[in-house]
Order: C-alpha cells, then sequence, then structure tokens
C-alpha cells in the first residue's frame, strides 16, 4: 500500500495529451460473493490511502455513513463504498481513500488497493446506456481495445455523493443568480459533462441565468457538435461567433477531457477567440495552473450556482 501511496504524492502532477492515471480498487464480491470487480478513481482526486483507522460512529448517521475519523487533526466523514453500490467485502474494509471532490474531504472505504494505471482518455467509453444506476460514469478498458481487456468501472462520485448525503435547499435559487444574462441572440452556450447529477445542475443553473444551451456528455462529443455548428454556420454566410457565446466544459470525461477540448478550441483559428470556462470538481492550484496552461479563459469549482453565474457573466461581459 505505502508504494501506491508514494505513487499518488509523485504522480498527480500529471497533464498532457488527453492522459489520466486511474486509481484501480476493489470493493468485494457481488451478491453471491463469488466475483470481485475492479472500480476506479482518478488520482487527482485522491489525497492519500490509509490503513482503515478507528471509526467512531455518529447518531443518527444516514445510511453507508460508517461515522466520522480523526485524521491529523481533522474530522472527515467515512463512507462504506462497498454498500452504497451492492457489494460484499470478502476481507473487510480495510483500506481508506481520503479524497478532496467538489470543496469537501471525505473517507472511502474499501476492501482493497490494487494499482495505478495510466490510460488514454480514448480508452474509457460513456457507461451511462448500461446498468448501474447511474453510479458510473464510465468503463475503462485497462488493455487497450482487445477483444479480453479488462474493465474497470469509473464511479460518478457526485452521484455518490449526492445520494449518501442529499443537499437541503434548493441547488440553483434564480433569486441569488442575480439578473439574466444577456447574450447575443442566435448564440448558446456549448457545455460538457459526463456526470447525469452535474449536467441536471449545470442546466438548472443556465436556466435560471436565461442562457440557451446545447448539452453534451463527453469532451468529444461537444468538440464534434462545435465542429458541425461552424460548419453550419459557414453555410449560412456566418461565422461559429453567431451560433455560440461560450463553452463550458467538465475536465474529466471519457474519449476526451476537458483540457484537451480547451486545447483544440484555442489551437483552431476558427475557435480560438471562443471563451472557454472549465467547471469542475478537480480543485486544487495544481489544476488552476493546467487550466491556465491550456488557455481556458476561466475556471470555477463545483458546485455553487451563485460562482459559475458570476464567472460566466465575467467572462460574457
Amino acid at each position: 500500500m505505502s508504494s501506491v501511496q508514494q505513487e499518488v504524492d509523485e504522480r498527480t502532477n500529471l497533464t498532457g495529451s488527453n492522459k489520466f492515471e486511474l486509481l484501480l480498487f476493489r470493493l468485494g464480491g457481488d451478491v453471491t460473493g463469488d466475483r470481485s470487480e475492479l472500480f476506479g478513481i482518478n488520482v487527482f482526486k485522491v489525497r492519500e490511502i490509509v490503513a482503515m483507522p478507528v471509526i467512531t460512529a455518529v447518531a443518527g448517521s444516514l445510511p453507508h455513513n460508517l461515522g466520522v475519523v480523526n485524521l491529523r487533526g481533522q474530522i472527515i466523514p467515512v463512507i462504506d463504498l462497498p454498500s452504497v453500490v451492492g457489494c460484499k467485502p470478502k476481507t473487510g474494509l480495510n483500506i481508506m481513500l481520503v479524497t478532496e471532490y467538489a470543496r469537501s474531504t471525505q473517507g472511502f472505504a474499501v476492501e482493497s488497493v490494487e494499482e495505478i494505471v495510466r490510460l488514454d482518455w480514448s480508452q474509457v467509453l460513456s457507461a451511462e446506456s448500461s446498468a448501474g444506476g447511474g453510479m458510473v460514469t464510465s468503463i475503462a478498458r485497462l488493455d487497450g481495445d482487445v477483444e479480453d481487456t479488462r474493465l474497470a468501472q469509473v464511479l460518478d462520485v457526485e452521484q455518490i455523493l449526492r445520494q449518501i448525503a442529499p443537499k437541503g435547499g434548493k441547488d440553483v435559487d434564480p433569486e441569488t443568480i442575480g439578473s439574466k444574462i444577456i447574450i447575443k441572440p442566435g448564440t448558446a452556450i456549448l457545455a460538457a459533462d459526463d456526470s447525469a447529477v452535474a449536467r441536471g445542475l449545470v442546466e438548472q443553473a443556465l436556466n435560471a441565468m436565461g442562457l440557451p444551451f446545447i448539452m453534451t456528455k463527453t469532451g468529444r462529443e461537444a468538440w464534434e457538435r462545435l465542429q458541425a455548428i461552424s460548419a453550419a454556420a459557414q453555410a449560412e454566410g456566418k461565422t461559429v461567433y453567431d451560433k455560440v457565446a461560450m463553452v463550458l466544459t467538465d475536465l474529466e470525461m471519457p474519449e476526451m477531457d476537458g483540457f484537451t477540448l480547451t486545447r483544440n478550441i484555442k489551437q483552431d483559428d476558427r475557435f480560438k477567440s471562443l471563451p472557454v470556462v472549465i467547471h469542475s470538481s478537480l480543485s486544487g492550484s495544481t489544476n488552476e495552473d493546467h487550466v491556465r496552461s491550456v488557455g481556458a479563459d476561466a475556471y470555477v469549482a463545483k458546485f455553487v450556482a451563485e460562482e459559475l453565474a458570476a464567472t460566466i457573466r465575467e467572462v460574457l461581459r
């Protein structure tokens, strides 16, 4: 486990051409206890990996919440990840993954940690049409496009956190968003996010701002849609700027990530002046540096509707 932890520490600076690193772990067997599947989480989300500490149960906790731990002075909630996805550990909850996600820190209890693999996002396919109750955003083909490749399920942490700890109050309050944002008639926001939960929140926010939008599920889909829009505009004697006001993109997405999408846009003479805002649960100074390096116009962490609105308002000013 210590060697895996060292890899996390040394390699979280990875960026580049549509590549990322996936931490693989197991949660236990299926309902019969016979089969143990591989699951994955982006290394960028993992702060550290520790042997399961003593957990203090909290009175009245919601289902799947094991309690809290005191980790170097920080009280962290611990989530029983196997129970969330319907697995049964054979050897117990032995490892805690400490993750930083969407402005929060939490521990995920897992049975075992396997390894870190470096993949191209083209090896990762959207899983939205497959089974999984919305908990899996994508399936990673660990050995590439071969017949007997190992598969790992990339979990939708946004969906899991929302399921086990529903947010009180409104996610998007039109009264706090501010006045409607006026953009050039005929234009829209082109948005991309692989999480169904995140797309729903973004759609609510854009509607509250009075902004028309085109929603896509992957960076590749957004890139292809942008090129199609540009071609259609040209056929009408117009430019892409008559159709698209701004691109709003997540970072982690199957087939093409937000870094690559942004770089493609900014390096293409047809699109380089289009504003691009990255909206991601991957927070921290390292990721913000990467955002600037690929030419994005702004970065905003998920998900506070008022901050998203303020960022979009500033970029479109």
